[in-house]
Order: structure tokens, then sequence, then C-alpha cells
């Protein structure tokens, strides 16, 4: 019989893999669309109207599934100086505990957050301007975000007790 942990591995490789797949969508979409309204205006002096807003949505979510999928990787900016000072695995055990149980923090403080701004652009119904598209779809972005670095930092935070109690134990 298959444990949760399967199940759990199971659908975070289709999330992953569905964000992968959007972020190069995303990608290629901004690279395009960038390249498009430059040589419209620079070659032939007339701009793409409303292009501005398709190209900010989609980096809004690009930059946030990317941060999602960094998260999930743990290849994040970080600062592990104490790595740098000191042999002691304890130590570093230690200190990446702390990091990651602050990331959780950090990450529930930016859920709640991104829920409000979330929430509150859905009841404004405020609007792009060229297209009409509601703001609350690249502010989801951030919840969404917001969410899976949750998710990715307790995850982390089992891990992390794991190795800890396996190694020092």
């Amino acid at each position: 019989m298959k444990g949760i942990k399967y199940y759990f591995a199971v659908f975070d490789n289709a999330v992953t893999m569905l964000m992968k797949i959007i972020v190069t969508a995303l990608g290629i979409f901004v690279s395009f669309a960038m390249v498009i309204g430059i040589a419209s205006r620079a070659l032939f002096n007339v701009p793409v109207f409303g292009l501005e807003e398709l190209v900010l949505m989609a980096a809004m979510w690009l930059y946030m599934l990317g941060a999602a999928l960094a998260s999930r990787e743990r290849s994040h900016l970080s600062a592990d100086f104490i790595q740098a000072f000191s042999t002691n695995q304890t130590l570093h055990d230690v200190m990446r505990l702390i990091a990651t149980l602050l990331s959780i923090v950090m990450a529930i403080f930016f859920v709640a957050w991104s829920y409000s701004l979330f929430s509150w652009g859905f009841e404004r119904g405020q609007v792009t301007p060229v297209f009409s598209i509601p703001q609350y779809i690249s502010q989801g972005s951030l919840l969404v975000a917001s969410v899976l670095l949750l998710l990715y930092a307790v995850r982390d935070m089992v891990n992390d007790i794991g190795n800890f109690f396996k190694r020092n134990g």
C-alpha cells in the first residue's frame, strides 16, 4: 500500500511540471512581446496598445512561479555564512532549522498579506485600462506563490527536523 508521502510526491511532481510549463510559456511570451513592442516603436513608430499590461501580468506570474520553483528546489538565495566559519555539523543543522522556521513565519505573513491584497482587488473590481483584465489576476500570482512558498517551507522544516535527529539523535 502506498503511503501519504507517495501521494504528496505525485501531487508535487504534477504541480511542478505544470509550473515549469507555465514558466516556460510565460518566459517565451514576455520575450517575444518585448521584442515586438520595441520593434514596433523603433522601426514603425507605432506603439502596440495594451502590450504593456499583458507583459506586466505575464511577468508577475513568471516571477512568482519562478520563486516558488526556486523554493521547491531550495535554490533561492541564502546567506549561509555560518558554514564558512564553522565545520560543526550540529551548528549547521541548528542554523538551517532557524532559517527554515523564519521562512515559515515570513511565508505566513506573505500568505495573509497576499490574500488581503487579492480579496481587496476582487472586491474593488479594478481592471486594466486597455483589455479590462481584472487586476486580481496578477494579484493572484502573489497569493499562489506565497501559499506554495509556505508549503515548501513546511516541507523543508519537516525534512530538516528529520535530518537533525538522524545526525544528532
